[in-house]
């Protein structure tokens, strides 16, 4: 006993710190043992984490090429029908043409050259504003869709808790979904006298100044195009060509479906409200001047490999080319299928890009 209170009283300072560090080392040993099971725990959720977003970035891959498709497909097809059909009824230039092929010789000059006139403002106006139109409907069209199918997933996975079973719920209500969809016919349907008439006064106003016999070349009749187009845009209000896509917007509803999560406010106005964000969107501007730009070119360029050598290349009179301008018609208006002008504005990059960031970034 007197050897142990004296090994006591010799190495206590050495047996207390001894006892304190080996206490010190298995408190470090629980707390990184419990710190390295915590990080293995963290590294198997982010592991999750990642293979989850893994199968939502490929399901909305795949998704958002259906959408694609379906626009292609089914959409499209139809509005571009119901288009054609519209433009033909409502701009009809054989009255003209039927006139002067009948009245050769019995026409005084001054009634000749009145008639003249009329086609060319009647052919330039009905080949922009079809392209014009075929244009900015199938933007929208492409729009409208993507929009709508952002929803249907975003919406869908939500309620599943998970994006594995998409299929299997349907939240949006099928009246909105057809009414939102059916609302691109707004063009055809309700916005077509205004926008021939204000076509129309915009090839009056570039083409007052050419005369029948002007030499018109693939460069001359490209700038003519983009002249008239330019001074559509241009005119009026920012973004008032908008109001020909779609029905004007009630300034209202649009603060209370941007600032309120009221549950009254029905996901058709809401899809409306989000897609006119969308088309007076910078973005989108950009990419419908790149789009009218393209389509103007590459009609021009088929317009002269349709004329005989030394066409419109070289130059031509006015009078000659307008026949030409109405045969565009039916190349400018084809089912999307046939259409290579649709085909080579959905295959433009900007355009392409556009609409993947607009399906990927749509507001959650």
């Amino acid at each position: 006993m007197d050897f142990v209170r004296g090994f006591w009283r010799k190495h206590r300072r050495k047996v207390l710190v001894t006892a304190g560090c080996l206490g010190s080392g298995y408190l470090l040993y629980k707390l990184y043992n419990s710190h390295t099971r915590r990080l293995a725990d963290l590294e198997r959720e982010l592991a999750h984490e990642r293979e989850n977003d893994e199968i939502i970035k490929t399901q909305m891959k795949a998704h958002f090429e259906s959408i694609q498709m379906i626009v292609d497909s089914t959409t499209l097809p139809h509005a571009m029908q119901f288009l054609s059909i519209r433009i033909s009824e409502e701009i009809d230039v054989s009255h003209v043409m039927d006139r002067l092929n009948q009245g050769k010789g019995m026409l005084s000059p001054p009634e000749k050259l009145q008639l003249w006139d009329e086609l060319k403002i009647l052919s330039f106006t009905r080949m922009v504003l079809s392209l014009w139109s075929v244009t900015m409907l199938s933007l929208y069209i492409r729009v409208q869709v993507n929009i709508l199918g952002r929803h249907l997933y975003v919406d869908t996975a939500r309620a599943l808790g998970s994006s594995h079973l998409l299929e299997e719920v349907d939240l949006i209500d099928r009246d909105d979904e057809q009414k939102f969809l059916s609302s691109a016919d707004f063009l055809v349907t309700n916005a077509m006298p205004s926008l021939i008439s204000d076509m129309q006064g915009s090839a009056e106003e570039v083409l007052k100044g050419k005369q029948l016999k002007d030499v018109i070349t693939t460069r001359v009749l490209q700038e003519t195009v983009m002249q008239i187009v330019d001074v559509f845009m241009s005119t009026g209000s920012p973004h008032h060509w908008v109001d020909y896509l779609m029905m004007p917007q009630d300034t209202k509803l649009s603060r209370t479906t941007s600032d309120s999560s009221d549950e009254a406010v029905s996901k058709f106005h809401q899809l409306m409200v989000e897609t006119r964000e969308v088309l007076i969107s910078t973005e989108f501007t950009n990419i419908v001047e790149i789009s009218l730009k393209c389509f103007t070119d590459a009609l021009v360029e088929e317009m002269e490999t349709q004329t005989e050598a030394g066409g419109l290349a070289t130059g031509k009179p006015l009078a000659k080319v307008l026949p030409q301008i109405e045969k565009t018609m039916n190349v400018i208006t084809a089912e999307p299928s046939k259409n290579r002008f649709l085909q080579i504005i959905r295959d433009l990059p900007e355009v392409k890009l556009f609409f993947t960031l607009l399906y990927a970034n749509m507001p959650q």
